[in-house]
């Protein structure tokens, strides 16, 4: 990476049609910002997730083992006070390693409904569950769960709704974006209903900097990615060779950002679309929050969860926070 040039925000310069007459489209809007950013839902098409699956089994990257012990160690707590039968729905579902471990300490769960964007490993991962799991109901939803979704009806009889979200993934919402996600599940789940999230604080930039930029290069190939991505969902003339993964630790934000940075100056074309690069310019591709407990106490707040129990003990400053709906909340 030495003849990466420094990161150079610019003004974005798009030729084609007058904006007013363009179609909103969430990608050519970054790359039309003045800082070009991307949505970071990109990064998880097939190839992506299986990238990031390899990701977590890097010593570098700390966050899933971490929540794993923390996991072990306390589920069978929390199994107690959520109670049987419950239903489990999970967005993000992935290849299920921690879902197998909450399926598993949990008494008799009834339903499973699995949503993720990638259809494919949706598919895997609710074929093993139904295999491990004979009298569990998975009921799997293929779908972006930032957006608004329905629930499939299901056949077998649930008790308590356990909304299931680890994996430090709501570090990788904007605030706003946040709130507005966790207050949409407490809506989704019901009146009573439980969520269990994992969320990480660790603000030391060296332990950050080596997870996100990983020396074998893994990373990198994950963000990179994404570009690889637009090539064929955009037409886009992307050249990864010319782009490098970049991670940045924002201390004022306490986020890491993570970046792909235009080696040379050049221009793409994406949907029938010019946008030019400066040496230096970024592609924002991801932001990963990290937020103090002071921060997420609050956030979990403003989206309608009441604080039931907090489970810590790992060595990074990672917790897992067992939240209720109140009785009044709203059922969709």
């Amino acid at each position: 990476m030495k003849d990466t040039p420094p990161i150079r925000l610019s003004s974005t310069q798009v030729a084609g049609t007058p904006r007013a007459h363009r179609r909103a489209d969430p990608v050519l809007d970054g790359l039309r910002a003045a800082h070009k950013y991307l949505p970071c839902r990109l990064l998880y098409d097939a190839r992506g997730a299986a990238l990031f699956e390899r990701i977590c089994t890097l010593d570098a990257y700390y966050p899933t083992r971490t929540e794993i012990a923390l996991l072990e160690q306390h589920l069978p707590e929390i199994s107690d006070l959520l109670g049987a039968h419950a239903r489990v729905i999970e967005p993000g579902s992935g290849e299920g390693i921690k879902t197998r471990l909450l399926l598993e300490a949990l008494e008799a769960p009834a339903i499973y409904v699995p949503i993720d964007v990638s259809h494919e490993q949706l598919t895997s991962t609710a074929a093993r569950l139904r295999a491990g799991f004979p009298d569990l109901e998975v009921t799997p939803v293929a779908g972006d769960y930032t957006t608004p979704l329905a629930l499939p009806a299901t056949r077998a009889h649930s008790a308590r709704t356990l909304v299931f979200f680890p994996g430090s993934t709501i570090g990788n919402f904007e605030p706003d974006e946040a709130r507005d996600f966790l207050a949409r599940f407490a809506a989704l789940a019901g009146a009573g209903a439980q969520l269990l999230l994992g969320a990480d604080s660790t603000s030391d930039p060296d332990v950050l900097l080596r997870a996100y930029d990983d020396e074998e290069g893994v990373t990198a190939a994950f963000d990179l990615n994404v570009l690889a991505h637009l090539r064929h969902t955009h037409a886009a003339s992307f050249d990864l060779d010319s782009f490098v993964h970049r991670a940045v630790w924002n201390q004022a934000r306490a986020r890491v950002e993570m970046h792909l940075v235009s080696r040379c100056r050049q221009s793409v074309h994406v949907a029938g679309e010019l946008f030019h690069f400066a040496r230096g310019e970024s592609i924002v591709t991801e932001h990963c929050y990290k937020h103090s407990p002071a921060a997420m106490a609050e956030l979990l707040a403003a989206a309608g969860w009441s604080v039931r129990q907090t489970f810590t003990g790992a060595p990074q400053p990672m917790r897992l926070w067992l939240c209720e709906t109140s009785e009044s909340s709203p059922r969709q």
